[in-house]
């Protein structure tokens, strides 16, 4: 059982890697289409969307970082690196959702956002599936962790699209900044795991 376990550790190590970099490139041409997208429309909930890309971006080169050593010490740096990251997403999004409803800042119509965000959330939750079989194979929570990230960024491309959708079908100016607050309660929840873990 050790030798089959040390056999394949190596496959799933390049299976890690390989979600990465897909990760990693997606998010490259993401934060290119939401800025674009984000201008156009004027719209709070694509430019925090692309804000998360980036922290997306950083969190796989943090996985990326990870699988290439070994080491508790190294793990604990890894998983405070992608909590910090989540921090930063919750804050930015809270604030910026916040100050868009205060002044009733109403966005245009984003077709570009609607597509971009629907096959998004299509390829992040495949991603995150992928991720998390293979860091629970690897019994790596680092790469478990990262997964959950990704996770939550289909999530938020979801609610994205669907704060985009109610925009542009019903008018409901709204529902775009409040979909940046969908993602606060999940990016809080993850940095109360990585920090607080047991609480």
């Amino acid at each position: 059982m050790i030798g089959r376990d040390a056999r394949a550790r190596p496959a799933l190590l390049r299976r890690g890697f390989a979600l990465e970099y897909a990760t990693l490139g997606w998010n490259v041409v993401g934060i290119a289409v939401l800025a674009v997208a984000a201008i156009g429309a004027r719209s709070v909930a694509l430019a925090g969307f692309g804000l998360d890309s980036l922290i997306e971006i950083g969190a796989s080169t943090v996985v990326i970082w990870e699988l290439s050593g070994t080491g508790a010490e190294r793990q604990r740096r890894a998983l405070r690196l992608i909590g910090a990251g989540f921090a930063l997403l919750a804050l930015y999004l809270l604030a910026q959702s916040t100050w868009v409803l205060a002044a009733g800042s109403h966005p245009r119509h984003s077709p570009l956002g609607i597509a971009w965000t629907a096959v998004t959330a299509a390829v992040m939750v495949a991603l995150a599936a992928g991720k998390t079989r293979t860091g629970t194979a690897l019994d790596n929570p680092v790469l478990r962790t990262e997964g959950r990230v990704t996770l939550v960024d289909g999530l938020l491309a979801a609610a994205v699209l669907l704060g985009l959708i109610l925009n542009a079908l019903a008018g409901w100016w709204w529902a775009d900044p409040a979909a940046g607050y969908v993602l606060v309660y999940y990016a809080a929840r993850e940095v109360k795991e990585i920090f607080l873990p047991g609480h």
